[in-house]
């Protein structure tokens, strides 16, 4: 909302008047799922948020679905792209206000999406279990790391100095949602707190810990509380900020 001053004529004088003005655009959300997911994940809790005023945006990275078959030689640089060309499909939205642009990812969704404020202008970032991956890794097949390497780098602390997605968190200055999965057995604790402590100059940071939640949300019960949270937080920061 914005305010614009006008000058009414009236017989032979003038009175003074603002106008309140709606924004021309609303809010875009960008949701990157993770790995061997699909924008099939997605699709629920974008259709809710598009209900309160947004203009939400769900797709498959290369490797996955209707691209299965090149799962095993797409490498992260590649997935950037598609996630930098879809920030683009939804920021050129005729109804996007392009100044409020918001990034929901999962896992390796979460990953790529730290990445990607560095090329492109977000205010929110939401990370559920954000996975993390050596700076080497980057023109690797992803679909071909080696499992035991990554759990190991994973379990170990790692300044922003160190690797590109948290360098990426330390620079980003705009609200933080940070969600970690009480029994996650591929994205440790130990990785969540290396992606809080990286968030040095975020304006807000909320972290939370879904009881009883593996890295997947297999449970119904689980998921239902990671939507619940995830649209609270957006209606608090993303349409309270309108």
């Amino acid at each position: 909302m914005h305010c614009d001053s006008i000058c009414i004529s009236v017989d032979d004088d003038h009175i003074d008047g603002t106008f309140a003005v709606p924004r021309t655009g609303v809010p875009g959300i960008l949701f990157l799922h993770g790995w061997t997911g699909s924008q099939q994940s997605d699709l629920k809790r974008a259709r809710e948020i598009a209900t309160l005023g947004c203009v939400c945006l769900t797709f498959d990275l290369r490797g996955h679905a209707a691209t299965e078959a090149m799962r095993m030689q797409v490498t992260p640089r590649q997935n950037l792209h598609d996630a930098v060309a879809a920030y683009d499909a939804l920021a050129n939205h005729p109804m996007v206000d392009k100044s409020a642009m918001a990034i929901v990812g999962s896992s390796y969704g979460a990953y790529l999406a730290t990445i990607l404020t560095s090329f492109r202008p977000v205010r929110w970032l939401s990370l559920r279990v954000p996975a993390l991956y050596r700076d080497e890794h980057w023109v690797l097949a992803k679909g071909q790391l080696d499992r035991m390497d990554l759990t190991s780098y994973r379990n170990s602390e790692i300044s922003p100095e160190e690797n590109r997605a948290l360098a990426a968190c330390a620079r980003f200055q705009g609200d933080v949602l940070a969600v970690e999965s009480e029994f996650d057995d591929l994205v440790p604790h130990t990785t969540i707190a290396n992606y809080v402590a990286a968030f040095r100059q975020a304006h807000s940071l909320t972290y939370r810990v879904i009881a009883g939640a593996d890295h997947a949300l297999s449970e119904k019960a689980a998921r239902d509380a990671y939507s619940a949270l995830l649209v609270g937080w957006i209606r608090e920061m993303v349409l309270g900020a309108r």
